[in-house]
């Protein structure tokens, strides 16, 4: 009985320990070499297009007046919680977007702050790789259509593309939503954007996703924009959470710390490792 109390009391203590671990915040990830923003004074406009669905023009008028941005680059860095094998971890990411044309996804799962798994993906020439701890997934179409979804999705950081970008454009359902439609394989994907009635900004983006490489068939892939505010200055999503609406609950949620744009981020985006 002895020896059974000991047993029980050190699995106790174990699992207390994973519980305090999971449940501390970890620092944010320090900034990378080119991340420096480009000077204002070099940054090119253009005039908001006439003709947007009446939910877009109303956004993209209250984000950016009647002048638009054209962003090359966004690196978008923060903290997560994300539930992977059953077991929320608290993480810290950074996305890094040279505009409209590729990513690299930077992932760390913590525990007492201190990383415990390590992801990198990555999506460019409409291919992804992804580098997980099991192992590499890479060539698999599925997987690339999801990630060319990621792409425009995140691309809520740096809107101004969905305008700048001649293989984009909206189309009008009604007054709080609109159809996204993006390039892709040849053709074009469509997410839908569904817009705040107060606010009149973007609340969600769904769209038809593969779930990995073995998806028999697309499964409804819901961003959610928790929270609009002020990041370095800009009016950005600060809290998002992404779910696969079959799941019914949201499998991360990402809380934004810093938002930098059209720095130098080519080499960055293509590298592989960290």
């Amino acid at each position: 009985m002895k020896t059974l109390a000991i047993v029980l009391l050190a699995l106790g203590m174990l699992a207390l320990a994973i519980w305090l671990g999971l449940r501390v915040r970890p620092g944010p990830l320090p900034p990378f070499a080119g991340q420096e923003e480009a000077p204002s004074a070099a940054r090119e406009t253009m005039p908001l297009p006439d003709g947007l669905p009446a939910p877009v023009a109303r956004f993209y008028r209250a984000l950016y007046g009647d002048e638009v941005p054209v962003r090359t680059s966004a690196v978008i860095s923060g903290r997560a919680r994300m539930t992977i094998g059953g077991i929320t971890f608290p993480a810290r990411f950074r996305f890094v977007h040279d505009a409209g044309r590729a990513y690299r996804h930077y992932f760390e799962l913590t525990w007492f702050g201190l990383p415990v798994m390590r992801v990198n993906e990555r999506f460019v020439d409409g291919a992804a790789r992804l580098e997980l701890p099991v192992g590499v997934t890479e060539g698999e179409p599925k997987v690339d259509q999801a990630a060319n979804l990621a792409l425009w999705a995140e691309s809520l950081w740096l809107p101004s593309v969905y305008l700048t970008d001649p293989r984009v454009s909206w189309e009008a359902v009604d007054e709080r939503s609109a159809v996204l439609a993006v390039p892709w394989d040849g053709g074009e994907e469509r997410l839908i954007v569904r817009f705040d009635e107060a606010t009149g900004l973007p609340r969600f983006v769904e769209s038809m996703r593969y779930r990995d490489a073995g998806s028999e068939a697309k499964s409804l892939w819901v961003n959610e924009l928790l929270r609009w505010g002020q990041v370095d200055g800009r009016t950005v999503p600060v809290d998002a959470a992404v779910t696969w609406y079959e799941d019914g609950w949201p499998w991360a949620e990402f809380h934004v710390d810093s938002v930098v744009y059209d720095a130098d981020v080519g080499e960055y985006v293509r590298a592989r490792g960290r």
